[in-house]
């Protein structure tokens, strides 16, 4: 085995070939190797779950001799979530020896035991017996963890017995978050210059909008650019009877259909799938030519429908064994491993290229660009034909706005005479418990007045980015509190885009963390608060930590209550962990109704 010196020198080369990589496949790549040198496992890899949870062997290093697994897929089954959760919490797992006994604990009669975090608990016997249908004696698995969640693992296996000392497996786990950190790099890397070759690309299709050129035009000349704008196989513009079409798309009337089905799905967000035929089964006919379909919907005074399709992408997917022949029929019946590794292909139709964020958001901002032609085009017409027209127009949108504000002036008039009542009837009740309950609901009260003040000076946008949202929402929460308050919220936000009315129900949440964390963390004083949120695939995540005296209480009273509600109203979930100190919940749930 390798001295410490030696491992050290081996983490620092291997941390500096992890920078000079270029690009993610070639930082696997010298990862496996990495990882190979240091462990010294007849075979290494460098394993990546997908977004179904199923994995994919991305880069390997092994000896000549043995069996290759590089670009092999493995089901979700192989990796159980119970699993993934503990190689969260245990990042270097060792198991020198499959065919070992396990020793008992003594006595027998002890009371249950939690082994998750201790390093010498007997494996499954399924897994040992997966790993002994792979031929496998010894196994490693070092885990690699992005912004708390597993990405992929380092999976070292070796075919006869092998140990790793102390110092091995700590260089490993600090090598495996180099890795993550360069991971990560990377992937930031690759998204940013999307973005940039997608705004070039947007700026290209822009020039062609001249203040002379009707929508029709701008079709009928510009559809081939809107093609590869998106990396689309043909585009489609549909308003009423009028079609505009370009690329090798369907029939006419698929187009027709197609549009008939997204219309109301992408009026305030886009809409977009990767698998047509999953959503519209008659697509099945024409999914050769449309399985991807990326759908915006223009608010004109007769609705302009854009659409985007890729055709079908046949993909080979090469499995390590069969994935479906050993899942039992019987859903009671007892779970054994995967007995056959030969490679087993299979072909997936109706499927295209995905599309990314970035894309997604290029034809939304494309939209906005083109409305935003649009309506100044035809202010430009109307104001030279129908001035008498537009000046009744601006009387009534003034009348809206002022009818808008007075409601809003009069709910806010009402929730502040609440609050009053409230905090007259806890002077006047003469009970300690009910009046720190009714200065609670006063505050609740307060939250709720905020909400409405900030949701009613975004002009009501159906959707809004949310960490502009959660930024200004905090910027008032703080101006309602103690001046020591001042720089102890610290926020770490990505932009979400969500709808209004689920905007409202983070807000409510994050108001109430923040109380409670004022309340509890901190017994009515100031102390640190942190605020993060961020995207992953189609869900938020958003968390609140303080450094305060942590958990407190069982949980079941109203405040917890409420929390849980609103919660469950987001159909998300709400999670409490130990912050060491202080405690840190996060609140999971997706961004679009589903």
């Amino acid at each position: 085995m390798p001295s410490s010196i030696d491992v050290l020198s081996a983490m620092e080369e291997a941390a500096a070939t992890f920078e000079q990589a270029f690009g993610l496949r070639e930082l696997c790549e010298r990862a496996a190797r990495a990882f190979r040198n240091l462990t010294g496992f007849d075979r290494v890899m460098v394993y990546r779950f997908l977004d179904d949870d199923a994995g994919v062997v991305v880069a390997e290093d092994r000896d000549p001799a043995a069996n290759s697994f590089l670009n092999q897929h493995f089901p979700a089954s192989d990796i159980p979530s119970q699993a993934r959760a503990l190689h969260v919490r245990n990042r270097v797992r060792i198991i020198p020896d499959a065919g070992y006994e396990p020793a008992p604990i003594r006595p027998q009669a002890a009371a249950a035991l939690d082994l998750s975090d201790v390093g010498l608990r007997s494996v499954s016997p399924i897994h040992l017996q997966y790993l002994k249908n792979m031929g496998v004696t010894a196994s490693a698995s070092i885990s690699i963890v992005r912004d708390g969640r597993l990405w992929g693992l380092i999976a070292c296996h070796h075919p006869t017995t092998r140990f790793l000392p102390l110092h091995v497996r700590m260089a490993c786990r600090a090598l495996a978050g180099s890795l993550s950190r360069q991971i990560r790099a990377k992937e930031d890397a690759e998204l940013y210059r999307e973005r940039i070759r997608l705004r070039s690309a947007e700026d290209a299709v822009v020039l062609r909008l001249g203040s002379d050129i009707s929508l029709a035009g701008f079709f009928a000349t510009a559809g081939h650019d809107m093609c590869r704008m998106l990396g689309a196989d043909s585009f489609a513009a549909v308003r009423g009877g009028e079609l505009y079409v370009a690329g090798r798309s369907p029939r006419h009337a698929d187009v027709l259909a197609v549009a008939a089905y997204v219309g109301e799905r992408a009026r305030t967000l886009p809409f977009s799938t990767d698998r047509l035929s999953d959503q519209l089964p008659d697509a099945v006919a024409y999914q050769d030519l449309a399985s991807g379909v990326l759908a915006v919907t223009m608010s004109t005074d007769e609705p302009t429908i854009l659409i985007w399709f890729r055709a079908e992408q046949i993909e080979v997917v090469n499995w390590a064994g069969n994935p479906h022949k050993d899942v039992p029929a019987d859903p009671t019946a007892t779970l054994s491993p995967r007995a056959s590794f030969e490679s087993w292909s299979e072909a997936v139709r109706g499927r295209s290229a995905p599309w990314t964020l970035f894309e997604i958001e290029a034809a939304s901002r494309l939209r906005r660009t083109m409305f935003e032609a649009r309506q100044n085009r035809r202010l430009f017409e109307v104001n030279r034909e129908l001035t008498a027209t537009i000046a009744d127009n601006e009387s009534l949108l003034l009348q809206k706005d002022y009818l808008i504000k007075e409601v809003h002036h009069r709910v806010q008039n009402s929730l502040q005479l609440v609050s009053a009542f409230l905090g007259l009837q806890g002077k006047a009740v003469g009970d300690e418990v009910l009046t720190a309950h009714l200065a609670e609901a006063q505050r609740r009260l307060s939250a709720v007045a905020m909400v409405h003040r900030r949701l009613h000076s975004d002009e009501h946008l159906q959707a809004i980015d949310l960490a502009r949202y959660i930024g200004d929402l905090c910027a008032e929460i703080k101006s309602s509190m103690d001046r020591s308050w001042g720089d102890a919220i610290q926020l770490d936000l990505a932009p979400v885009l969500i709808s209004t009315e689920r905007a409202v129900n983070v807000g409510l949440i994050l108001t109430e963390l923040v109380i409670n964390a004022n309340k509890y963390a901190y017994a009515g004083g100031s102390g640190p608060i942190t605020i993060e949120l961020e995207q992953h695939r189609n869900r938020f995540r958003l968390v609140v930590s303080d450094r305060g005296a942590g958990k407190t209480g069982t949980g079941a009273g109203f405040g917890s209550r409420m929390l849980s509600s609103m919660v469950k109203r987001l159909a998300g979930t709400i999670e409490e962990t130990d912050n060491d100190p202080g405690l840190r919940v996060t609140v999971t749930a997706p961004i679009a109704d589903e």
